[in-house]
């Protein structure tokens, strides 16, 4: 079963579901670039990896299951029964042991297969980016700067409406999402697609080598099959609202939609 939105479906930016979201997106994106980037270059998906700790801006986004744990019952430690010797045992302390994470993000990156020089990177941002003051946020910026410093095409697709846009929003116009591709040859300027919740998601170029054509991804078509192969339609409560609220301009259009599919009553 489709997603019953045109363009990007609202409910799968739930923080607790976008980790599978995001694996099945670069999954998707991974398997038709290889398929249209030709026998010079192969698309491998990449992980950034950064530690945060409890302290961390962005531990109230992180899911649930991202650690399973229990606090045991402590009662009275006491000794086997002796005959002769009586030994006191003293009460344990419960103290945070479990400090930090280790965050693994993936993206995509577009690989020269001769000189393997990196050619193009995908990144698919996901909420804790978004988060100001954030350690994913950091570590983001400091791989988006690395990359604006090198001859590689850079890619941002945020498909996310809440938290803070990487771009600001000022430049983007009150959309609510976008994809931001910059190229060498364009930079400090690059092509932007504003992009509101009713419309389709566009069709983009990815930028190989200079003497090699760009090649075509369709967002939306990987977007559905995403949806479908993640079946999210099993788990996703269309009778309730999105985790994050719609603009209130679009309330009317999101229930007359979810009602034309029978979603809602």
């Amino acid at each position: 079963m489709p997603s019953p939105f045109p363009g990007m479906d609202p409910y799968l930016e739930d923080p607790g579901l976008w980790p599978d979201v995001h694996h099945g997106l670069i999954s998707q994106m991974q398997a038709e670039l290889n398929q249209r980037v030709g026998d010079n270059y192969y698309v491998r998906v990449e992980e950034r990896v950064y530690v945060t700790d409890l302290e961390d801006a962005e531990r109230s986004l992180m899911i649930p299951d991202l650690r399973i744990g229990q606090t045991p019952k402590v009662g009275h430690m006491t000794s086997p029964p002796q005959t002769t010797i009586t030994i006191d045992v003293a009460e344990p302390e419960l103290i945070t042991t479990l400090l930090d994470d280790e965050i693994h993000e993936a993206h995509l990156e577009v690989v020269d297969r001769v000189d393997r020089s990196v050619v193009t990177i995908i990144e698919v941002l996901s909420p804790s980016n978004k988060v100001p003051g954030s350690k994913g946020r950091a570590s983001y910026q400091q791989k988006r700067r690395e990359v604006m410093d090198s001859p590689c095409t850079w890619i941002e697709i945020d498909l996310l409406r809440a938290g803070d846009p990487i771009i600001p929003r000022q430049k983007l116009g009150g959309c609510d999402y976008y994809v931001h591709i910059s190229q060498v040859e364009q930079r400090p300027k690059g092509a932007v697609w504003r992009i509101r919740l009713p419309q389709r998601l566009p069709g983009i170029l990815i930028p190989l080598k200079s003497e090699d054509s760009a090649v075509p991804l369709d967002l939306q078509q990987v977007l559905d099959t995403a949806y479908n192969r993640g079946a999210y339609n099993k788990t996703i409560d269309y009778q309730s609202p999105p985790a994050t609220p719609l603009p209130p301009e679009l309330e009317g259009w999101a229930e007359q939609l979810l009602k034309a599919k029978g979603l809602r009553e």
